[in-house]
């Protein structure tokens, strides 16, 4: 074991099974023994954190990966069919996809924010913690990679990316033009959804956001900072949209998330946001 482990990665840290040449494929494992090693000092279970951590990294670079290869793949083949008649249909669609897409993460958002536990079996650590965290420390999405940031959107949006791309190498050229603009939707939906945790990022990002970046939130295109922070006033009741915030407005004021919540409650006597609520307290 000790030849295995080789190096040490500071005072009082269990060391790693990668050296501090560590490529940044597995960049994520010294992170997780420090964490492990405080939380259990004797060690037990270190390796099958670390490999659920590792292996949780290389899946993470895998969907990356092969998202963006489908969606440079899917943009030449797009550019190629175009065609100036296709202008009014595609303009429409690559709104509505940037809409729907704004409504897809705020409804995933509200979700995880409001209803849930910690405590449920497989989504409570992996999917719901990370939100309630999220709202303890909103500045900590900042300080991951763009791995990290963009993996599991990644892997949502491969399904779409894999359909378009088996579509463009098996279908006829009059097929393809007929579909075209559901087509442009389609591709706009899915870029607006793998780049969400990315512009989730860039909206508590403050310093050293490329100039592009910031014209883009000016302009409201993409969650603009300022807009973002709303929600981050307690108890994180309202502006769940974080793709581009287009949404977060018109559905606040006919008070949207409110009345679901409301059914909801009504249906299953669950109080909204109870998790978050003590999670809050907890730091307090």
């Amino acid at each position: 074991m000790a030849a295995f482990l080789r190096l040490p990665v500071g005072p009082g840290h269990l060391p790693c099974p990668h050296t501090d040449s560590c490529p940044d494929l597995f960049s994520g494992c010294r992170d997780a023994v420090d964490q492990v090693h405080l939380a259990d000092p004797s060690g037990v279970g270190l390796f099958r954190h670390l490999r659920r951590s590792c292996s949780k990294r290389f899946q993470e670079w895998c969907c990356v990966i092969l998202c963006f290869s489908l969606i440079a793949h899917n943009l030449v083949h797009l550019l190629l069919l175009a065609r100036w008649e296709h202008t009014p249909l595609v303009m429409l669609g690559v709104i509505a996809g940037a809409l729907i897409a704004d409504f897809l993460s705020g409804l995933v958002h509200w979700g995880a924010d409001t209803w849930g536990s910690v405590e449920l079996p497989i989504v409570g650590k992996a999917f719901i913690r990370p939100f309630r965290e999220h709202h303890i420390d909103p500045t900590a999405i900042t300080r991951h990679d763009f791995i990290e940031t963009n993996g599991d959107n990644c892997l949502v949006t491969l399904l779409p990316l894999l359909n378009m791309a088996y579509k463009f190498r098996t279908q006829s050229p009059e097929a393809l033009e007929q579909l075209y603009p559901w087509e442009c939707f389609v591709f706009c939906l899915t870029i607006f959804g793998t780049f969400t945790n990315q512009i989730h990022k860039w909206s508590h990002t403050y310093f050293g956001l490329p100039r592009w970046v910031t014209l883009l939130q000016d302009w409201h295109v993409i969650l603009p900072r300022k807009h973002h922070r709303i929600h981050h006033v307690s108890p994180h009741e309202t502006y769940f949209c974080i793709t581009t915030g287009w949404l977060n407005y018109p559905l606040e004021k006919i008070g949207f998330w409110r009345r679901l919540e409301d059914l909801i409650q009504g249906l299953t006597g669950e109080k909204p946001r109870a998790d978050d609520m003590k999670w809050a307290q907890k730091i307090k």
